[in-house]
């Protein structure tokens, strides 16, 4: 069977499409094609045509022709549509022109990076010319590094190497400064939030030092679709871009599907398990040799489908890929499927962006993803050659999964997100001034930024903290500290957990991140790596160590955590009858309490143990409801109060990224019986990154319709007493929880429409 008869088995089977809420069919489009420009390098010219590129498309040659009249460009092309022409060619050709010149290549993540050198390597190599191409990053080994610093035409690196290995230490890179002409940064869409705002200020630095060294580089930049791309890039990189959005790739017939899992238990609205479903519809594709890619929200689902998928396609090579696989295994899975030694893969988002996996047919998508660029961005990973390709998304239980199910038109008639950054965040802000003045002593009347009039107060600020001193007109690093070493870009906490699989001899199979520890990697967890089990035996938390063994278990473990709310400070509120609704600056201290033991396939709970762990803090902004304690008594009396808050929050969280344009995980939520602020019960929605990105923001400011959405939710939902899908897994059953969760959105929304007062 192949793509084509597929998609006609499935159009036929009526068990499949009963549950199917949306069969959209994108129509082919033709490719738009330009002749190669006069001014290119003759022998350039030959070795793509002998790669099979005839022609260029319309918007590479647009790219070219603007980069070669020194012309900043953000190019936004779907998946697939030669983005990587577009930068490569006018590069190399300006370097076969100009052998002093240089380009500095910056991609996300460490496999971008070396997934982008092994197509230039490849390229170059045909050129036979004297252009070297290398990888900088945490792996490249130090006997290479005077050999890049020296004599690299093109060095490819992510931001995090920038910041820490390469600006501190410009003075060893004077020949890439002083000969710099481009400057190429790839997923612009993922510098967004408090990642993207610290990109920005690196790009200030980075100019900072260009602007020393004497030279001018042009920027040229590609993004997936997002809603604002040439002002993102703008903000990026605080220059005028040029906006290259006209496609002129082909592709061929797309076949988008939204899949409801069938109810089991009409009463408790309770539907077959996604995974379960999404386990069945990849291994008829896999079986069949259809090449596929199966995402999943977390690691969890991605080693549980991947066991399934092993047991059900017996013979063939499907493997997992998620973050914590080794840098070795990683880049083996990626090359298995370009040659098509593995047979499949499940993957988190981690292969979202644009690696090289090889031509696929067929996607299936566990969940909403949690944007709606991120769904393009994974429906775009089939269909890459000119023919009919198949995009499943399979719902899950959440009620965001749900409310798509119910308004699957959503997905035709939404716009991509909107992508922003706040340079100036005070605290990032800081940061990287410290790294700047002790990359170059600042000037007297230096902005860090030209719209930046308060640079010299916090000169002056860091002067008084001895961290730099003024002398002749300079402000000077003086302090002991190199400050790139304690600035992380992402805010997240970069001490990962080593696992070491003893079973015959020491070795690393793995790692997990800081925060994600105490949940995967605890005492007698069951730790999934390639559909493996391993037990853990010791978690050593002081040396970042687990130490586990193989064993054949029927269970793997699932954590609970227990978090506690403090409000440090409330910026504004708003008074609304019963409740009020705020916004400002939590803290959040979590701690995992237990854990369960799941059994495989049934997914039945066979039992339960403690979890002794460090609690974990982290500061961040949120928005707030305090409802008055009387009120919420009268209306569910005192054993469905603590439920009905609950529901509340679960729907709040699980709907605002409909509003805020974000990432499901971006959000977090959390109820009290007595806030210990307020000393009401309340119900907090606050971003899960340290430090916040705005997102608790624009939740107060859309609280309305994020209630609506809720309330529609509830009410057109099929079950009768309340269900995953509306209200949550909730422990109280009965008809009474479902309803009385719908009367109190009702009271909030009359209430919410009557309007108040605010308190700032």
């Amino acid at each position: 069977m192949n793509i084509r008869q597929l998609i006609e088995y499935l159009r036929n089977y009526e068990a499949f499409m009963q549950n199917v809420k949306l069969w959209l069919v994108k129509e082919p489009v033709d490719a738009v094609y330009s002749e190669y420009p006069e001014n290119i390098n003759p022998l350039l010219k030959e070795k793509y045509i002998e790669k099979g590129v005839k022609k260029l498309y319309s918007h590479q040659r647009t790219a070219f022709d603007l980069i070669s009249e020194n012309r900043d460009v953000v190019i936004v092309t779907p998946t697939a549509s030669g983005k990587t022409i577009c930068y490569n060619l006018p590069v190399l050709n300006y370097i076969l022109e100009n052998p002093e010149a240089r380009a500095l290549y910056l991609f996300p993540t460490k496999a971008l990076s070396q997934d982008q050198m092994n197509d230039l390597n490849v390229l170059i190599g045909h050129l036979e010319k004297d252009i070297r191409t290398y990888t900088f990053d945490g792996d490249t080994p130090s006997s290479a590094r005077k050999a890049i610093r020296e004599a690299g035409h093109i060095v490819v690196t992510n931001p995090d190497m920038l910041h820490s290995g390469i600006l501190p230490h410009h003075t060893k890179w004077v020949r890439l400064f002083e000969n710099l002409k481009f400057i190429v940064i790839d997923e612009v869409h993922t510098y967004r939030g408090v990642f993207g705002s610290h990109f920005a200020n690196l790009m200030r630095r980075l100019k900072r030092l260009c602007s020393f060294y004497g030279s001018s580089p042009v920027f040229i930049m590609c993004s997936a679709t997002i809603h604002n791309p040439k002002s993102h890039a703008e903000s990026l990189i605080e220059k005028h871009v040029e906006l290259i959005d006209k496609n002129g790739a082909p592709s061929g017939e797309k076949h988008i599907v939204i899949y409801n899992p069938p109810v089991v238990n009409e009463q408790l609205g309770i539907r077959s398990s996604s995974v379960k479903e999404v386990a069945k519809l990849g291994s008829l594709i896999l079986k069949n040799k259809i090449p596929a890619i199966v995402f999943a929200r977390s690691r969890m689902r991605v080693e549980i489908i991947t066991t399934y998928l092993n047991e059900q396609c017996p013979g063939l090579n499907i493997k997992g890929y998620r973050g914590g696989y080794l840098p070795n295994e990683r880049r083996a899975i990626e090359k298995g499927l370009r040659d098509r030694s593995i047979d499949g893969v499940v993957s988190t988002n981690a292969l979202e962006l644009g690696i090289d996996i090889g031509m696929l047919d067929a996607v299936i998508t566990t969940g909403y993803p949690g944007s709606f660029s991120s769904m393009m961005q994974q429906f775009g990973r089939a269909g890459r050659r000119n023919d009919k390709s198949l995009a499943i998304m399979v719902a899950t239980s959440s009620p965001l999964d749900q409310y798509i199910a119910s308004n699957p038109h959503f997905l035709e008639a939404s716009n991509p997100e909107t992508a922003s950054v706040n340079a100036d965040n005070l605290l990032i802000l800081m940061d990287h001034i410290k790294c700047a003045a002790f990359e170059l002593p600042f000037g007297d009347d230096e902005k860090f930024a030209e719209h930046l009039s308060t640079t010299a107060e916090m000169l002056t600020y860091l002067e008084e903290m001895n961290v730099l001193k003024k002398t002749s007109g300079k402000y000077h690093w003086m302090s002991d500290i190199y400050p790139a070493n304690s600035v992380s870009l992402r805010s997240a906490a970069q001490e990962n957990f080593v696992i070491i699989d003893k079973t015959h001899t020491s070795r690393v199979i793995g790692e997990v991140d800081y925060y994600a520890a105490p949940e995967l990697i605890h005492d007698d967890a069951v730790y999934i790596h390639q559909g493996q089990q391993y037990y853990i035996d010791k978690l050593d938390w002081d040396r970042r160590m687990a130490y586990a063994h193989e064993i054949d278990s029927e269970y793997y473990t699932d954590s609970q955590t227990k978090t506690d709310i403090h409000v440090i400070e409330s910026f504004e509120t708003i008074n609304r009858n019963f409740f009020e609704i705020s916004r400002g600056e939590i803290n959040v201290r979590t701690k995992v309490m237990m854990f369960k033991k799941i059994r495989f396939h049934t997914h039945e709970n066979l039992g339960w143990a403690d979890i002794h762990l460090p609690e974990i803090e982290m500061h961040t902004t949120s928005a707030w409801l305090d409802f008055d304690a009387g009120f919420i008594e009268n209306l569910a009396g005192k054993e469905f109060a603590g439920t009905v808050l609950y529901s509340l929050s679960y729907l709040i969280k699980n709907l605002s990224p409909v509003f805020t344009f974000s990432d499901i995980a971006d959000i977090h939520s959390l109820h009290q019986s007595r806030s210990s602020y307020s000393k009401k019960p309340a119900v907090f929605i606050y971003d899960s990154m340290p430090g916040g990105v705005g997102l608790s923001e624009k939740i107060f400011n859309s609280i309305k319709d994020i209630c609506i959405a809720a309330l529609n939710s509830v009410k057109t939902c099929e079950c009768t007493c309340g269900c995953p899908g509306c209200i949550g897994p909730v422990s109280d059953t009965g008809s009474d929880v479902k309803h009385l969760t719908i009367a109190l959105m009702e009271q909030m929304l009359s209430a919410l429409q009557s309007g108040g007062n605010t308190v700032h």
